[in-house]
């Protein structure tokens, strides 16, 4: 099986540090902003995400209130195919999620049906003002309508190939990668 990289891990950089940027210009600052991970790799996303917007904003580093993660295992519409997924912790940093901009972050962007968990999960914990969608890779191949308002890399795939992100909190380097073969 072949495998090529699409990103390393300067790429990855430049492509956080210009989804902070527009996170901020769209909101108008970071007032009232939540950036939810969404576990596993969404979750380092979202903290690298925080950091980079402390850095190129008024708002001192780790401010509380700006990132949590969102559980989203028990909203899965997959989980009598797939039956055993382990919980992970949802944490809404500061006073929750009501009347603020939440931006739910991932690594990648496929059939929109994590999406879909995410906003049901959301839905149950509050009513965000506004909610966001931002995403390291969109590969494409949608099921459900949903479209982020801020991506990485748009990344044309076949159905065959696999997108593998490993981020250096979990897999101890910086890259994605396509691997498998063209239909």
């Amino acid at each position: 099986m072949t495998e090529r990289t699409v990103l390393d891990a300067a790429d990855m950089r430049r492509a956080m540090t210009r989804i902070a940027h527009e996170i901020i210009e769209g909101n108008k600052g970071t007032d009232d902003l939540v950036l939810l991970g969404i576990p596993r790799r969404g979750v380092p996303l979202a903290t690298r995400l925080g950091e980079l917007i402390a850095d190129i904003s008024d708002r001192p580093q780790g401010a509380p209130g700006l990132v949590g993660s969102l559980d989203i295992t028990m909203y899965r519409d997959d989980l009598r195919s797939n039956a055993y997924r382990a919980p992970a912790p949802t944490d809404i940093p500061g006073e929750g999620v009501d009347g603020t901009t939440v931006v739910l972050v991932d690594d990648v962007l496929f059939s929109g049906r994590t999406i879909r968990a995410a906003l049901d999960a959301l839905s149950d914990l509050g009513r965000p003002a506004k909610v966001r969608l931002a995403v390291l890779v969109d590969r494409g191949h949608r099921d459900l309508p949903i479209r982020a308002d801020h991506v990485g890399k748009n990344l044309p795939t076949s159905s065959s190939e696999r997108v593998n992100v490993s981020l250096a909190e979990i897999d101890g380097t910086d890259a994605v990668t396509i691997s498998g073969g063209r239909e």
